[in-house]
């Protein structure tokens, strides 16, 4: 799995324009046909941010990408002999300041390659553009990739209707809305592609913030959960700084609609761990989130 941000940008300028990679390069493509909705400034060129002075995680750097203008997919396939027909769109925390590009985005694709599943790395436009509604550019990358997504199911081998949508942290929060809106289309329709659907058949909330208003236990007024609401898998930490009623509320509200979930509240491991395994239990969500994904009959 490549990993520094040289590797990624280079691929990213390589294969932008071809869909012919060899076997293990990404696929990376543009997810607007143009100027992403509601682009207005022109930022700095988009870079890593990380400095040297920056807290490890599990004991390495991170890549914190930012100044993010031009969002992308970048498509991880599993070999075709292990290849089961899902596909999950990744979207990395950060805040909606920056990018855990490699922490919670390409290391996830590596392990979800590994279960046979698709992987897509959301790289979705960051910082944040509007002040009130910070996660509105982020919700609108990622609807735009899941139709994306899905309008290349058979090209890409995968079922249209296995596909689903991942997060972390501010990732999360794109994550949980993308789901939980389902048709509604934050944005005006911009071509064909916008014809397909940009209903997630899943979500995998990971220490995901932003569901609930900001010191309290009750959800955004904007958050509906209904019985059409795809399930839900959440991992968080109980002593996490961001409350972890933003997966128990969310949880809560998925139960009274009758809507499959899974919650996983562990006791300690804070916040900003992606897949790096630690002496903290919680670094294991995976294998919990693998276990669910065969519950749900998502992969063997």
């Amino acid at each position: 799995m490549k990993s520094t941000l040289s590797i990624l940008l280079l691929v990213s300028s390589v294969f932008a324009t071809s869909p012919h990679v060899s076997a293990g390069d990404p696929i990376v493509m543009n997810v607007w046909p143009g100027t992403p909705p509601g682009e207005t400034k022109t930022l700095p060129a988009e870079a890593d941010q990380t400095k040297p002075e920056d807290r490890l995680i599990a004991g390495r750097r991170i890549i914190k990408l930012g100044n993010v203008s031009t969002p992308q997919i970048a498509v991880y396939r599993p070999p075709a002999e292990q290849s089961n027909g899902t596909a999950v769109v990744i979207c990395p925390g950060g805040g909606h300041h920056i990018l855990a590009y490699d922490l919670e985005g390409t290391e996830v694709a590596e392990w979800l390659n590994k279960l046979g599943v698709t992987a897509i790395v959301l790289k979705y436009r960051v910082p944040a553009r509007d002040p009130e509604r910070r996660w509105r550019a982020a919700v609108q990358d990622a609807q735009r990739a899941m139709s994306l997504v899905r309008s290349r199911a058979d090209e890409w081998k995968i079922d249209p209707e296995k596909i689903g949508i991942l997060g972390f942290s501010a990732g999360g929060e794109t994550a949980g809305l993308t789901a939980i809106f389902q048709e509604d289309r934050r944005y005006e329709a911009v071509d064909k592609v916008d014809q397909v659907s940009i209903r997630p058949n899943f979500a995998l909330l990971i220490y995901a913030a932003g569901m609930v208003e900001k010191g309290t236990t009750q959800l955004h007024d904007y958050i509906t959960i209904n019985q059409d609401t795809p399930p839900m898998f959440f991992a968080h930490a109980f002593d996490d700084r961001v409350s972890a009623h933003n997966c128990l509320t969310l949880a809560g509200a998925l139960k009274e609609a009758g809507v499959p979930a899974e919650l996983h509240v562990y006791a300690t491991g804070g916040h900003g761990y992606g897949l790096r395994v630690t002496d903290q239990p919680v670094t294991r969500w995976p294998e919990q989130a693998a276990s669910w994904m065969k519950t749900m009959k998502l992969i063997p």
